[in-house]
């Protein structure tokens, strides 16, 4: 079942992994397919060197189980993922992240202003990578959480947590977190020289960047 999405589910987890992005079998992925509406989600404790294709859970939009060929539990977190599909309706992937720059500012609660431009990418409509509320990782709380910050970007930090991103197919979520892990590493490395918050790029200037045309 699902067996092409299952894989791309495997191969960008163990991407995610090797980048650096999550560590030790934290975070955890998705694809939602658009024909049945299941969803593809990474289990829960494994090593992403170890994952298979077959290791892949498919769930219902309730989080009910549908196929788990090697008996894995689906990751503790897939509440965040149906709630965040169920609020947005063109979302096909997710991906929660636990990399170091960006986790380190979602412990201090602090939003990731528009220091540069690879924020237009990201869906960030107010002009910062939001905040989503402490929940306790797997509750519903967390999911629910994630919800306002996710309708205003595509792309938020979770308190004391992590990164999400969300988009249209998994490679892109992914590059999304990836974005916003250089964006947390420059905001960083920017604070710790000047000492002070950098100049930003108003909302209003990021909305009308486009892709220049000769």
């Amino acid at each position: 079942m699902l067996e092409q999405i299952k894989e791309d589910v495997r191969r960008y987890a163990l991407q995610a992994d090797r980048e650096g992005l999550c560590r030790h079998r934290s975070g955890n992925f998705s694809i939602r397919d658009a024909e049945s509406g299941l969803i593809c989600i990474t289990p829960t404790g494994m090593d992403r060197t170890e994952m298979t294709a077959d290791d892949i859970v498919v769930i219902d939009m309730d989080g009910h189980t549908v196929e788990s060929l090697n008996e894995r539990k689906p990751t503790s977190e897939l509440m965040m993922h149906t709630a965040i599909y169920r609020s947005r309706s063109n979302v096909r992937a997710v991906a929660h992240t636990h990399s170091r720059a960006a986790t380190a500012f979602a412990v201090m609660n602090k939003p990731i202003p528009a220091i540069v431009y690879e924020l237009s990418i990201l869906g960030c409509r107010e002009g910062y990578v939001p905040v989503a509320p402490y929940g306790r990782p797997g509750t519903k709380a967390a999911a629910e959480n994630v919800l306002a910050p996710l309708a205003i970007a595509d792309v938020a930090l979770m308190q004391a947590h992590g990164v999400v991103a969300v988009a249209g197919d998994l490679k892109e979520a992914l590059l999304k977190a990836s974005y916003v892990e250089e964006l947390a590493d420059i905001y960083y490395r920017t604070l710790t020289v000047l000492g002070r918050e950098p100049d930003t790029i108003p909302a209003d200037e990021l909305a009308k960047w486009k892709y220049p045309t000769v």
